[in-house]
């Protein structure tokens, strides 16, 4: 059975790289493969895996009925504790990307893109990177790269050219998000669950992560020449006249962007789930843009409203997000990922090796459930006289600890797919794997094993 679904795991994941060649949308591709994990491990599963027991024992406590029905009962839990955490997911990208999608219909990030005036490759891509690496750390990396998205969009016009810049954009946004607690959510299930602290996770990763993007950016710096070509303006006011006022973007931009900062502050505040923040922050834009419109004509509110902004969103993308997350949570069940973190000590007993290892991992499963999978397998221990040099490593801010955030969160770069930042860029822009693979992934790697270094440097010797 668990060679089965590994099976079609894999084949499904050769089938979303090939996905220009067989031409089948992505999105069906990987809700074939989730549904099909699923119930390929329900209908083949006939006693409960080994690391479930204990889950097992606890469930069963509280209903009665057959062996037989509990199981069935049981796996349905399990099936809807996975799909909570993934709606969670979803419901934040989704009032992310209305939100970045209201203020573009607004025209307000034209109050950002009028301020760049260069049309250099050089110069704007260490622009556009630098902007990503900070904003990534305050937002998220998600959030931040759909942001860039629809700034991009109206910096350059060639789509190429906007893909390779999008490319950089990730390693930028994995890699601010890495250092800050609240930037990338594996960074966060350290911190929520005790392993990092905020100050000392700032300390020790900031230039690591600095490096991972300086680095091909430098190089990339004695490489790339020419101007980038800006989409065409008509000017025309009568044929494309503006459809809000400078006062309108600018209250829009600013409710947009400060909608996405505050999520983190009512996380801390409320507790509640980071997608709670967002819809508030939603739903308060949504109050705002009735109000500032209803004096204007049905047809311009009309193409103001989040109603409108509503059908705008790229739905397949969210459904390409749930089918994979449901293949990746079936290979978690199946305690996959759990073996791999015990192969790992035994057969490496190094844990910058081992965290090196489970950061390119990440490019190929979610960082999530590997992150996960290591602060289940691995405890925080406690220095005492009889500690070992090994115990050492994994006490509260630990290197091991402070190594993880790290790999997990920049290591995903290296494949489209391997981060949320980079499966929403890939929708937003359908951008090919393959395309990624050949132009990006050796300057997502090279940074990867520069910052990696640099930690090594500081912390290893």
């Amino acid at each position: 059975m668990e060679i089965l679904i590994l099976a079609v795991f894999i084949i499904g994941y050769i089938a979303l790289a090939l996905e220009h060649k067989i031409h089948i949308d992505k999105a069906a591709i990987a809700l074939i493969t989730g549904v099909l994990c699923w119930t390929i491990f329900v209908l083949g599963i006939h006693s409960i895996p080994e690391h479930l027991t204990g889950l097992f024992k606890e469930f069963s406590g509280k209903f009665t009925g057959g062996e037989e029905l509990l199981n069935v009962m049981f796996f349905e839990h399990r099936l809807l504790e996975h799909l909570s955490e993934i709606s969670s997911i979803l419901f934040f990208l989704l009032g992310a990307m209305t939100i970045v999608e209201l203020i573009d219909a607004h025209e307000g990030f034209n109050v950002i893109t009028d301020k760049i005036k260069t049309t250099n490759k050089v110069k704007l891509l260490w622009i556009v990177s630098i902007l990503t690496f900070f904003l990534s750390a305050g937002l998220d990396n998600l959030t931040t790269c759909i942001v860039m998205v629809s700034l991009l969009r109206k910096l350059i016009a060639d789509t190429k050219t906007r893909w390779f810049f999008l490319g950089i954009v990730i390693i930028a946004a994995n890699a601010g998000g890495a250092w800050s607690p609240i930037g990338d959510v594996t960074t966060t299930m350290l911190w929520i669950g005790g392993q990092i602290t905020v100050m000392k996770t700032i300390a020790s990763l900031l230039l690591p992560s600095f490096v991972c993007l300086i680095v091909p950016l430098t190089i990339l710096s004695f490489i790339m020449k020419g101007e980038v070509e800006r989409p065409s303006q008509i000017q025309n006011e009568k044929d494309h006249p503006d459809p809000t006022t400078p006062r309108e973007r600018r209250v829009i931009l600013a409710l947009g962007i400060g909608g996405l900062l505050f999520v983190p502050i009512f996380k801390s505040i409320t507790h509640l789930p980071p997608f709670m923040g967002m819809l508030l922050s939603l739903g308060i834009l949504w109050f705002v843009t009735e109000r500032m419109h209803k004096s204007k004509n049905q047809e311009e509110k009309d193409n103001l409203s989040v109603t409108s902004v509503l059908r705008k969103i790229d739905t397949s993308a969210v459904l390409f997000f749930l089918g994979i997350l449901l293949a990746v949570s079936v290979i978690q069940e199946i305690g996959y990922l759990r073996a791999m973190a015990e192969f790992l000590k035994t057969q490496l007993g190094n844990v910058y090796a081992i965290n090196i290892i489970i950061g390119l991992l990440s490019s190929i499963v979610d960082n999530v459930p590997l992150v996960a999978g290591s602060m289940g397998m691995y405890d925080i221990t406690a220095i005492s006289e009889t500690s070992s040099v090994w115990d050492s490593h994994f006490v509260k801010d630990g290197p091991f600890w402070q190594f993880l955030a790290y790999c997990a969160g920049t290591g995903g770069s290296a494949l489209i797919i391997g981060s949320a930042a980079g499966v929403a860029v890939m929708g937003m822009e359908k951008i090919d794997f393959i395309w990624y693979l050949k132009k990006i992934s050796i300057w997502a790697i090279l940074g990867y094993l520069s910052g990696a270094g640099t930690y090594y440097l500081m912390f290893g010797l």
